[in-house]
């Protein structure tokens, strides 16, 4: 009986971890069908990119942008893919998360779910499960415009693979912390949009998005650096470019050792904002 009773205890961790799995499954799939049925949240998330990609794609397909006979040509459309890549990244992490989660605070959903005897940890998984998931339907929305309309090569190696997928994730993962630590910043639902729109569209002119991040001006180029989504264009220019582009940037290299170590501290640091800056409740409901 004891031997029985012994076993029965060492399985409880494991059905416990399996319920945890699920109910954050189950999460997640709530919080995705709640994105898809806002028309607002899914033009403005999935469908804007590609929007600002087929515009600003038809005015400068045929800008050459590398000097023909130094490296292979490239035109700026296919550079400013790389960083719309990016930028569709951190419209589902961050720029989703920091709008909707001031919504939900506003409307006591934060509040009445802290009420209830969920899992607290369950609620975030739910919003990382989700961001996952229209995160790799924006890649995939802006990959397939980009290699149909634009000549974008796809990466032919698996190196380049590799290095797509650990720039997309780190990304990813910073900026959903971060989305999530700073939906503390606004004070109501109604100002999300207003506080968080402008910081994304100053992140993007001043990350090599829109330009050429060697041409910008260079306190700006140092600015753009302390933040995650210059290194994340940098590190995807290095997959979807030609090696021999390494020399265009401002390093002369793509600096795949520091982006990856600037990433993974705004994954720490984004954590940590997480754990100090997260409410629940309205600053008026203290």
């Amino acid at each position: 009986m004891s031997a029985l009773a012994t076993e029965q205890e060492a399985a409880r961790p494991a059905v416990r971890q399996a319920g945890g799995l699920s109910l954050a499954l189950a999460q997640g799939g709530i919080e995705f069908k709640q994105f898809v049925r806002t028309r607002e949240s899914l033009v403005f998330t999935l469908l804007f990119p590609v929007m600002l990609m087929l515009i600003f794609g038809s005015i400068f397909g045929s800008v050459i942008i590398t000097p023909e006979g130094e490296v292979p040509a490239v035109t700026l459309s296919q550079y400013f893919v790389t960083g719309m890549i990016a930028s569709g990244i951190m419209a589902t992490g961050f720029q989703n998360l920091a709008i909707t989660i001031p919504i939900e605070r506003d409307r006591g959903v934060l509040k009445r779910y802290r009420g209830t005897p969920m899992p607290k940890w369950v609620f975030f998984a739910g919003k990382i499960l989700c961001v996952a998931a229209l995160a790799f339907i924006a890649v995939v929305l802006l990959l397939g415009v980009a290699v149909a309309l634009y000549d974008l090569r796809l990466p032919d190696t698996g190196q380049k693979w590799f290095t797509f997928g650990w720039v997309s994730v780190l990304g990813l993962i910073a900026c959903t912390l971060c989305g999530i630590a700073f939906s503390g910043v606004a004070k109501t639902g109604r100002s999300g949009p207003a506080v968080v729109t402008p910081i994304a569209l100053i992140l993007q002119f001043t990350s090599g998005v829109f330009f050429e991040y060697k041409d910008l001006p260079h306190w700006m180029q140092q600015f753009a650096a302390l933040f995650p989504l210059k290194w994340m264009c940098q590190g995807l220019r290095s997959v979807f470019l030609p090696e021999s582009f390494a020399s265009q940037e401002v390093a002369g290299s793509f600096e795949l050792g520091r982006v990856a170590l600037v990433l993974a501290a705004w994954c720490v640091g984004g954590l940590i904002l997480c754990l100090v800056g997260f409410r629940w409740t309205t600053k008026r409901e203290g």
